[in-house]
């Protein structure tokens, strides 16, 4: 099979298990507020275990090369990447979704999603190409970064051996991050093995765009992300003649399947709108400050919390802290509870 259908099957694999899992980190840092359910939470941190010690066990085996990694590879400092991550967890509380799930959400008929993905793609491009472009290079000149990209590298520098700063780089995360989500096993299968699937979806990403890379025509090696490749899935819509789908923008399409099939297998498909112009507005400033925000941390919640985490890219744990410190932020700012017959 090529790169895109496989990519195709792995965003339905993604879509599947997101939309039977409710998977979001947005909603599981929502937990954190008092009388409220960590399970979301400690479904993300479960993710987060699987596609480390998948990722990390398929690079060992040669069975991908992390090195080639874009996330151990970028140039971004990580102001640059913090200031991204910040202003992305931000918009995800302004949509109530982030990328990922706004695809998932629009796939089981939820309109409103459509009008953050068509901002955040909008934005994203303005970023990377267009009006923005200039002010996105103005925040990358902040700062410097280190000559260390990955964890492992930053422990070597401190005298530790190779293999013992590996291991200590993959051992550590994985026994606190298996400590957390240990309930959320026992407690809630259905959302466990739905994280579970999709740790592995990440692995699944690095093994495929490794395999199916052209040595004439090579390219970055990347896995699951949604923001630059909703942006490229927008642009490959208007502009298919001359312009190739590759892997991102299969996922992207992949996603919106297995979400949609999965919605009307168990009969959770209907259609909703806006109830009010102030979910309208917050729709358009969430979508717009994610594509930008996500386009400066070189990914979102998926992209560097879980596929850049798995390399152990230290810019990768960067992007999540502004994530999480971004929603943290906005979440004090509207500490109101989500509207009745309103969807996270």
């Amino acid at each position: 099979m090529t790169g895109l259908a496989l990519g195709l099957v792995l965003g339905a694999v993604f879509g599947v298990a997101a939309r039977l899992g409710a998977f979001c980190l947005l909603r599981g840092m929502k937990g954190l507020r008092p009388g409220g359910d960590l399970s979301a939470l400690r479904a993300f941190a479960l993710a987060m275990l699987v596609a480390l010690l998948a990722t990390q066990g398929l690079n060992a085996t040669g069975a991908t090369d992390l090195g080639a990694a874009m996330q151990l590879n970028a140039t971004n400092p990580w102001v640059s990447m913090l200031t991204g991550g910040v202003i992305f967890g931000l918009g995800m509380v302004l949509a109530n979704a982030c990328g990922a799930r706004s695809l998932v959400l629009l796939a089981g008929g939820n309109l409103r999603s459509l009008l953050v993905l068509l901002c955040l793609g909008l934005a994203a491009q303005a970023t990377l190409t267009g009006v923005l472009a200039p002010l996105r290079m103005a925040v990358q000149r902040m700062g410097t970064r280190g000559d260390e990209t990955a964890l492992p590298q930053l422990l070597q520098a401190a005298g530790l051996t190779g293999p013992l700063a590996l291991g200590l780089s993959i051992a550590l995360p994985a026994l606190a991050l298996g400590w957390f989500a240990w309930p959320v096993l026992r407690r809630s299968r259905i959302e466990a093995l739905a994280a579970a699937v999709i740790g592995l979806a990440i692995a699944g990403g690095w093994w495929i765009t490794f395999a199916t890379d052209d040595p004439f025509d090579p390219r970055p090696l990347i896995s699951l992300s949604f923001v630059g490749p909703v942006g490229e899935g927008m642009l490959w819509m208007m502009l298919a003649t001359g312009r190739q789908a590759g892997f991102a923008v299969a996922v992207i399409g992949g996603t919106i399947l297995g979400a949609f099939a999965t919605a009307l297998a168990t009969r959770s498909f209907r259609a909703e709108g806006f109830g009010s112009a102030r979910q309208m507005l917050g729709a358009v400033a969430g979508g717009s400050l994610m594509g930008f925000g996500g386009v400066l941390a070189l990914g979102c919640s998926i992209g560097q919390g879980l596929s850049g985490f798995s390399t152990l890219s230290i810019g990768s744990l960067v992007a999540l802290a502004g994530i999480v410190a971004g929603i943290a932020a906005g979440l004090s700012l509207t500490p109101q509870p989500t509207p009745a017959g309103a969807r996270t």
